[in-house]
């Protein structure tokens, strides 16, 4: 804990606080969203397909509005759009809290959407104006806080919706409010130096410019396969526990042992794991290993598709909880390889032009592939049910993992990854 805390000093006072928002925006975050769905259908009693529905928008005005975003970012400035999401994520959690009625449910959901699709381009073309040579080292200590974040909000809701979901709403928009204010207060207005002629192109030229980056796209295609094998911490591990392990006390505990694993090992081998990468390879190595792990993580459940499943007792334990805790743990390392690069090839491949454009763009085009993802995820899952054979979709996972990384490689042999332009340094106004 001292070398990271160490670590984190090392930056300028702008990093660290951008840092110290991020573990705080996903602590908010994560306090709140697992709990929203049971409090949609239970206490307001809603329909399962307005719940979805409802949850279905926020999801849409984040994903949607990414490239708005960050095109707001280059244009008005960093800092602002980071205060912006903030204030909105603010009045949307405490909306949340205090109505009932569906419209101003569902104008909530999209304002909490809206609001990362502001702040997150911003935050991540910040971290990498200001860190510099050193944006690699920053995103992987990002990574952390990130991380950080994400265990311990649904603990916090967890205590907090135990004695009722509407004062985790106002706790979370709380923690929102202050942020925005620790913003305004604390965070340097910063945005990249803007060349004269870029400052008079007009958003849609700018945009299709960023279309025309060849390299970026097909980076971008790549890259989808990581997200759609990270998201199955949340989607087919926790399924597969619970179909094996029920869902008692024993299948709640192996789905929150994911989470732990996959946490806390980034939080404890993150900044390692980017520091023996970095001395060894190069960056498009680096991301292929690291999605080449990520498609190897599934090893584990196709192996144990293979044993007989035990009726009762501690094999049937074993069996549900050991393989999946396994594929999140790998999953992890392949996260931790890629992560920190991939973010840094974003802002290589963008010229380091049009920094927050281009993670909003990237941001889009990765969120639609995870829902394409998940939705063929889920049908494999029912297919391997029906047609019974398990290894239907681990196999699958796997093929798309092993896939990614040799176009990622393929992209990294053929210099497509490489930085096209000089980069300007930024300046602060």
């Amino acid at each position: 804990m001292k070398g990271l805390i160490k670590q984190v000093r090392s930056y300028e006072r702008s990093v660290q606080l951008l840092m110290a928002n991020q573990f705080t925006i996903n602590l908010g975050f994560y306090m709140l969203m697992p709990y929203l769905a049971a409090y949609l259908s239970g206490p307001l009693g809603l329909a399962g397909w307005v719940v979805g529905f409802v949850l279905g928008v926020r999801n849409f005005s984040q994903q949607g509005m990414f490239l708005v975003g960050g095109t707001l970012a280059d244009r008005l400035g960093y800092k602002p759009m980071i205060v912006a999401g903030c204030v909105l994520r603010t009045v949307g959690f405490a909306t949340l809290g205090l109505v009932d009625s569906l419209p101003a449910l569902i104008a909530a959901s999209a304002a909490t959407g809206l609001a990362g699709a502001l702040f997150n381009p911003a935050v991540r073309a910040y971290l990498a104006a200001d860190a510099g040579e050193r944006r690699v080292e920053a995103f992987a200590l990002f990574n952390v806080f990130y991380q950080a974040g994400i265990l311990l909000g649904p603990l916090a809701g967890m205590v907090l919706t135990g004695v009722d979901f509407r004062i985790t709403c106002l706790v979370a928009a709380g923690i929102f409010a202050l942020l925005s204010i620790v913003q305004i207060r604390a965070l340097p207005a910063r945005r990249k130096e803007t060349a004269e002629g870029e400052a008079r192109t007009g958003v849609l030229t700018q945009w299709r410019g960023i279309l025309a980056n060849r390299p970026f796209l097909l980076f971008s295609a790549a890259m989808i396969g990581s997200y759609v094998l990270s998201f199955q911490v949340y989607l087919a591990l926790p399924l597969e526990v619970r179909r094996l392990g029920g869902d008692g006390t024993f299948g709640t505990a192996a789905v929150a042992a994911l989470f732990a694993a996959s946490g806390l090992s980034t939080i404890l081998g993150q900044t390692r794991v980017t520091a023996w990468c970095k001395a060894r390879f190069e960056p498009g190595q680096a991301l292929a290993r690291g999605l080449a792990i990520m498609g190897l993580a599934f090893v584990p459940l196709l192996l144990a598709t293979a044993l007989p499943v035990p009726e009762r007792g501690i094999g049937l334990w074993l069996l549900a909880a050991v393989p999946p805790t396994l594929a999140a743990l790998l999953l992890a390392v392949g996260t931790m390889v890629a992560y920190p690069f991939e973010m840094d090839t974003i802002v290589r491949l963008s010229g380091n032009q049009l920094v927050a454009t281009h993670y909003g763009l990237y941001n889009t085009i990765c969120g639609i592939g995870i829902t394409v993802g998940n939705l063929l995820t889920g049908a494999a899952l029912d297919a391997a049910r029906a047609a019974g054979l398990p290894a239907l979709p681990w196999i699958s996972l796997l093929a798309l993992g092993l896939a990614c990384a040799v176009a990622l490689y393929g992209l990294h042999r053929t210099g497509r990854l490489a930085t096209p332009s000089a980069e300007p340094q930024p300046t602060t106004v």
